[in-house]
């Protein structure tokens, strides 16, 4: 697993009050319990990080692998 995916595991994680290990790379993260509130800060994390990704492009593929391939 890349150290991007490995970090927005863990920042999935944090925000779902989960273990890291209990989300895996394919997992559907709505399924999961993410919702929109929660992808909104995300977004908004990473834009202070001057990434640029908009809601629809992790909608669309809900995945860890999916945004971690996004973000680098």
């Amino acid at each position: 697993m890349s150290d991007t995916a490995e970090r927005l595991r863990a920042q999935i994680a944090e925000l779902l009050y989960v273990e890291p290990a209990e989300l895996g790379l394919h997992d559907d993260l709505l399924d999961a319990g993410l919702d929109s509130i929660r992808v909104m800060t995300l977004i908004e994390a990473w834009k202070r990080e001057g990434r640029e990704i908009g809601f629809p492009d992790l909608v669309d593929r809900p995945t860890i692998a999916a945004w971690a391939e996004l973000l680098t």
